[in-house]
């Protein structure tokens, strides 16, 4: 079984037992998560929600928090002597999922 959750303004496919990395959540290492907008459940007869699933959930453990690589930004004007150089770690939260619950 499996399902297609939204969080983070993204969609995701999950499946029991999987890690997932998602946007930063307001959670601590080893508390259990819910996502309650649920798009899609699959497997023996699929179900597709108008937008969401109702009734359907799927919950998660969190494994850590923690910061992505670093993204260099670099803007540069040629015969201007002008450049800008920028850096960006985005921050994540690693999920492993527990039951899918439709």
């Amino acid at each position: 079984m499996y399902a297609i959750i939204k969080t983070g303004g993204k969609q995701l496919k999950v499946e029991a037992g999987q890690a997932i990395y998602v946007e930063k959540l307001d959670a601590e290492a080893g508390e259990k998560v819910t996502f309650d907008q649920v798009v899609l459940v699959g497997g023996d007869n699929a179900v597709v929600g108008k937008p969401f699933v109702d009734g359907a959930t799927v919950t998660g453990t969190v494994e850590k928090q923690g910061r992505a690589k670093k993204v260099i930004t670099f803007k540069y004007k040629p015969k201007k002597h002008s450049h800008t150089k920028q850096g960006h770690r985005q921050p994540y939260t690693k999920v492993v999922i527990d039951t899918i619950n439709a």
